[in-house]
C-alpha cells in the first residue's frame, strides 16, 4: 500500500490515477484545503492533515505502509513571501511530523516533490542536479528544508528517499477525468486558456525585454503524467533497494510565454489579448532541465511532454 499526500490535488491525483493504473493500492490523506474530493479516485481517502499525529497513527496502523509519496505543500512563490509562516508550518513543520510517523512505523521509503525553486538565481543552463542551491523565496527555502532532513533522516534513521525538483508541470489526464483546479489559478497554459474561452479578459505579459529571443521568459514544461511516471519510477527504484537520490524532472525544452500563447492560439481557435506590464521580481529569464540523471538511473522517458499535446490535453479538460 502507497500512502499519498495530497492526492486531492493536481498532481497528486493524477499520480494516484497512473500507480492505480500500474496496479498499486492507494490511500490517499489530504485536508482538501486545496484539493477536491472528486478527484480522489481510490476507494482509499482520509481526510486530515499531515501535520495531525492521530490520524497518521491510524493510518499506519490501519494499513501496511510500503512507501509514502509527498504531494501535501503550499506552493505558490507570491503567497509564499506574503504568508511565509504558513508556508513554514505547512510544507516544513507538518512534513516533520509524518516523517516521525514514517520512522516509528517503521516505513524506509519516501518519495519527496520538490522543486527547481530550490536553485535559485541559476547562471547555467540547462540546469542539472549539481547547480548550486539557493532559493529566493519561502517556497523555495521550505522545500529546500524538507530535503535537508531527509538526508538525515537517511542517515540517522535509514528513512530512504527520492526528492524530485519539477521543473513546469503542466497538462491533464488525456482521459478527462482529471484536471487543474487552482484557486486563484497560477499557472501560465490554463490562464491563457481561460483567456481564450472568455473566463479572463487578456493575458498579462510580465516582462518583454529579457535576453531571450522574444523577449519573454523561457520555462521548460512537462506533462503531469510524465512527471507520474518518474514517481512510480522511483518508487520502483527505492523498494527494489536503491539509494537515496535527487532528479530533476523536466522536457529539457524550453518555451517563451509568447510560444505558449501562440501554441494555445492554435488549439483553441480563440483570440487572446496580451497586455504588456512590468516584470515581476525574481522571474529568471530561463529554466530548462537537464533531466539525463532520471533517464540514466530511473530510466525514465518523457513521452507526453510535446508543448502541444500538454496544451491539447489541458484545453481539452476545460472543455
Amino acid at each position: 500500500m502507497i500512502l499519498l499526500t495530497g492526492g486531492a490535488g493536481y498532481i497528486g491525483s493524477h499520480c494516484v490515477k497512473r500507480l492505480m493504473e500500474n496496479g498499486y493500492e492507494v490511500v490517499v490523506l489530504d485536508n482538501l484545503s486545496r484539493g477536491f474530493r472528486d478527484a480522489v479516485l481510490t476507494p482509499h481517502f482520509v481526510e486530515g492533515n499531515i501535520g495531525d499525529r492521530s490520524i497518521l497513527e491510524s493510518i499506519f496502523s490501519k494499513y501496511k505502509i510500503d512507501a509514502v509519496m509527498h504531494f501535501s505543500a503550499f506552493a505558490c512563490v507570491g503567497e509564499s513571501v506574503e504568508q511565509p509562516a504558513e508556508y513554514y508550518e505547512n510544507n516544513v513543520a507538518q512534513t516533520l511530523t509524518l516523517l516521525t510517523a514514517c520512522k516509528d512505523f517503521g516505513v524506509k521509503n519516501f518519495i519527496f516533490s520538490s522543486t527547481c525553486a530550490t536553485y535559485g538565481d541559476v547562471k547555467k543552463i540547462p540546469i542539472d542536479e549539481t547547480t548550486p542551491i539557493g532559493p529566493l523565496n519561502p517556497y523555495g527555502h521550505s522545500k529546500r528544508m524538507v530535503e535537508l532532513i531527509l538526508q538525515d533522516f537517511d542517515t540517522a534513521y535509514g528513512l530512504k528517499h527520492c526528492i524530485f525538483r519539477y521543473f513546469n508541470a503542466a497538462g491533464c489526464d488525456p482521459e478527462g477525468m482529471l484536471s487543474e483546479r487552482h484557486d486563484p489559478e497560477t499557472h501560465l497554459i490554463p490562464i491563457v486558456l481561460q483567456v481564450a474561452k472568455g473566463q479572463r479578459e487578456n493575458i498579462k505579459l510580465f516582462g518583454t525585454d529579457y535576453p531571450t529571443p522574444d523577449g519573454t521568459c523561457i520555462r521548460d514544461y512537462i506533462h503531469v503524467n510524465d512527471l507520474s511516471d518518474a514517481h512510480i519510477l522511483g518508487l520502483k527504484n527505492l523498494l527494489n533497494g536503491g539509494q537515496s537520490d535527487i532528479f530533476n524532472l523536466g522536457s529539457e525544452n524550453g518555451f517563451s510565454v509568447r510560444e505558449v500563447i501562440d501554441i494555445c492560439r492554435e488549439v483553441s481557435g480563440g483570440e487572446i489579448p496580451e497586455v504588456e506590464v512590468e516584470r515581476r521580481p525574481g522571474d529568471a529569464p530561463k529554466l530548462v532541465a537537464d533531466s539525463t540523471k532520471a533517464k540514466t538511473i530511473l530510466g525514465w522517458t518523457p513521452k507526453s511532454s510535446n508543448l502541444k499535446y500538454i496544451v491539447e490535453t489541458a484545453w481539452n479538460s476545460m472543455s
